[in-house]
């Protein structure tokens, strides 16, 4: 599966035409880890996003995941050639589908990788959680993943 989205991911990049960094727009694509599904974003302005997944997570007991955050994106932090590296942050809030479900609060921390030739982000994120209904538990997910942007 590893090998197959790399190809994808290399094969998408070279055949690409030349525009600009994806920093506008709406995305969708996949995200791998805890949870693994179909994430979105959204951006709302230069430096601010909305994302979000509908995804299965793996955790304890497999169950539907849903989640949303806003993030606030940094200044390219590593200059490389007609792309960007952005850190970001955020807050948002997750529903876990399982016997009892979970309602908790998200803390996304992550990097996003914009290259200048194709609409796609690439993104990885550790995010704490706080887990508040049924009851209070931390707790942490990690992914990867990679949107393609639509005009």
């Amino acid at each position: 599966m590893i090998r197959y989205l790399v190809f994808v991911l290399v094969t998408v990049t070279l055949a690409g035409g030349t525009v600009e960094a994806q920093d506008s727009g709406f995305g969708l694509g996949i995200i791998l880890g805890e949870p693994t599904g179909i994430s979105g974003k959204q951006w709302i302005e230069d430096d601010k996003a909305i994302a979000g997944a509908v995804a299965w997570s793996f955790e304890k007991k497999s169950a539907v995941h849903l989640h949303t955050d806003l993030l606030f994106h940094s200044s390219n932090i590593i200059k490389v050639e007609m792309s960007e590296l952005l850190a970001y942050y955020g807050i948002g809030c997750r529903i876990k589908f399982e016997d009892k479900g979970k309602v908790g609060v998200r803390v996304p921390l992550g990097l996003n990788y914009l290259p200048s030739r194709v609409p796609l982000d690439v993104f990885f994120e550790l995010v704490p959680l706080l887990d508040l209904v049924p009851s209070t538990e931390f707790n942490f997910n990690g992914a990867i993943g990679v949107r393609y942007f639509f005009w």
